[in-house]
């Protein structure tokens, strides 16, 4: 089964080496026929430190890294995310 791949911005990078990521989501109103806006939060891990906020980063699922952190941090503003390439 391949691993799930969702993309968001990063809100929140004040802990070490985790961001959170929120996702949005447009679902249709099962009675209105509208599409509505649905948004979750996501931990994600960040190796290097590289993510601010703001940035739209595309996450993937990993085997669990903490409690609640079981996302990872692949490719960021459209570029892939190296964590090795720190300066």
């Amino acid at each position: 089964m391949p691993k799930r791949v969702l993309s968001g911005r990063v809100v929140s990078d004040r802990m070490d080496k985790t961001v959170t990521v929120l996702v949005e989501r447009r679902v249709m109103h099962p009675l209105y026929k509208k599409f509505i806006r649905r948004s979750k939060k996501y931990a994600a891990h960040d190796e290097a430190n590289l993510c601010k906020v703001g940035d739209v980063v595309r996450i993937e699922e990993c085997p669990p890294i903490s409690k609640r952190k079981t996302w990872l941090v692949i490719e960021r503003n459209g570029a892939p995310f190296s964590p090795m390439a720190v300066g």
